[in-house]
């Protein structure tokens, strides 16, 4: 039914969303009591309006511990993208910032779309950066019909995007490949929990995604997770983040100043 509500247009149905603030007939102090007499993770939902779907919740953090205003990155700051394959369900991309030194992440752009080709997302994404690598699933190595044989990561390749050598994944100890999606979302939510991970408040497609996500019976429910898929493939590799190449070669013209080498 929220679902409905908030993402399929339709004459028959509107939302007003109202928030504590605007209960003019509560004082300050009444407004405090009642926000105070509310369970961390429904807060949010009690107060803003904004759904969630409770103790559910795969991130039960306060959306504005997480959101930020847009803005500029110093061009020494590495980035990554990830992507999320689909047809039925939305392709999705994201671009991850990452500031090294207090190693915080930034999600800075998204992309999501549904039944529409490689070279149709090869456009959009190629606009963010021909430089920018990105991280994909597993299943990228799988082959669809609408690629004639080809391996989905082959096909993004082809179309100008700069792709990582393998699927994303973990590095355990043993050096043994990890691609569980368990440890991908603590990643995100110990970021979250502790001022590592903001994203930019006006990308809505990723809130949307974010405010809904949730486990049921214990387990992810893999339903409008796209977005949020994209971000942990991207989180995983985040160890390939890689600076622009135009801030390459300004080190260069610096360190180098005699040579013109560039």
């Amino acid at each position: 039914m929220v679902k409905r509500f908030l993402h399929e247009k339709s004459d028959d149905r509107h939302k007003v969303v109202m928030t504590i603030d605007d209960v003019e007939h509560y004082s300050d102090h009444e407004k405090k009591t009642i926000i105070a007499s509310y369970p961390k993770h429904e807060l949010e939902a009690r107060t803003k309006g904004i759904p969630v779907l409770g103790s559910g919740r795969v991130f039960p953090v306060p959306e504005g511990g997480i959101s930020i205003e847009h803005r500029d990155f110093p061009s020494h700051w590495p980035r990554i993208g990830g992507m999320d394959f689909g047809w039925d369900h939305p392709f999705a991309a994201v671009e991850l910032v990452w500031d090294r030194d207090s190693d915080t992440v930034y999600v800075s752009r998204t992309h999501r779309l549904r039944e529409a080709s490689p070279i149709i997302h090869a456009a959009t994404l190629r606009t963010w950066g021909k430089e920018l690598r990105w991280a994909w699933p597993r299943d990228g190595n799988r082959e669809t019909l609408e690629g004639a044989g080809i391996a989905l990561s082959k096909q993004y390749e082809a179309q100008g995007l700069n792709m990582l050598h393998e699927f994303a994944h973990y590095l355990e100890g043993t050096g043994q490949k990890s691609v569980s999606v368990e440890a991908g979302l603590m990643d995100m939510l110990q970021r979250m929990e502790s001022g590592r991970f903001k994203v930019f408040k006006h990308l809505n497609d990723w809130f949307e995604e974010f405010r809904l996500y949730h486990r049921k019976d214990g387990k992810v429910v893999k339903e409008g997770d796209d977005l949020m898929a994209a971000t942990r493939y991207a989180l995983m590799m985040l160890r390939f983040a890689q600076t622009s190449r135009a801030y390459h070669n300004f080190r260069r013209k610096i360190e180098y100043p005699k040579t013109g080498w560039f």
